[in-house]
């Protein structure tokens, strides 16, 4: 029972962001006028989610999936999982619909939350250390998604309704995780190294090469501090 608790409560922080990062998003569209200014701040919090995602990979998602499986098997879902999320990314591109904006968000999100729920039952410490990736990880996600919501003609009220009810999501998939893969540890770990190719593939592809901007480049350090704070985390467990 105390096991399930915990899955909830970590899994409704971790997606809280979803939310969290609309409603910052919102008060950010709103009294900060465009210009270089708006444009740093937002591309800096894109580049430290990048940075927590690129974090969670290397300390949580691939430590933990290659241990349970073979050399031979963790090569082969992870260009699996890059293949892919790179099907399922030109495909959303190609759609270019509100739906796809938050399809591209819950790309890493689902399956994360469904690692999240098995991995309380393999180790509760980097169950707790993943939940903190995932809710770092969601707020720059959310930020944005925010704004593209926006810019598909969404009202304020909506676009936020959408991401409050998105933020459910992972307590959904993560006692999924728990109720259905809590005794199957290899299908546990190909889920986290699969996420993991997909999140490197987002981030290398979509996320990298936005974040410049032609009249500086300090945003980009975003990413450094992201992961400095991902190997913060890491070393303090």
């Amino acid at each position: 029972m105390n096991v399930l608790l915990d899955i909830v409560l970590f899994s409704l922080l971790a997606g809280s962001s979803v939310f969290i990062g609309g409603v910052l998003s919102c008060f950010f569209d709103k009294f900060l006028k465009k210009g270089l200014l708006k444009k740093e701040i937002l591309h800096t919090l894109v580049a430290f989610g990048a940075g927590i995602m690129l974090g969670a990979v290397c300390f949580v998602l691939i430590p933990e999936g290659i241990k349970s499986l073979s050399t031979i098997s963790s090569i082969l879902v992870f260009f699996l999982g890059t293949i892919s999320f790179y099907f399922l990314d030109e495909y959303i591109k190609k759609k270019k619909t509100t739906a796809s904006q938050l399809m591209a968000m819950l790309l890493d999100f689902i399956p994360e939350s469904i690692s999240l729920g098995a991995m309380f039952v393999l180790n509760h410490n980097i169950a707790i250390l993943l939940a903190f990736f995932i809710f770092l990880q969601n707020l720059p996600e959310s930020f944005n998604s925010y704004l593209e919501l926006k810019e598909a003609k969404l009202s304020s009220k909506k676009a936020l309704v959408i991401l409050f009810l998105l933020s459910f999501i992972g307590v959904i998939f993560s006692l999924i995780g728990y109720i259905f893969l809590k005794d199957e540890v290899e299908i546990t770990a190909s889920i986290m190294i699969f996420s993991s190719a997909g999140i490197l593939y987002l981030i290398f592809q979509d996320i990298s090469p936005a974040l410049r901007i032609k009249e500086n480049s300090y945003p980009v350090l975003g990413v450094n501090l992201g992961f400095l704070l991902a190997l913060v985390c890491h070393l303090s467990i």
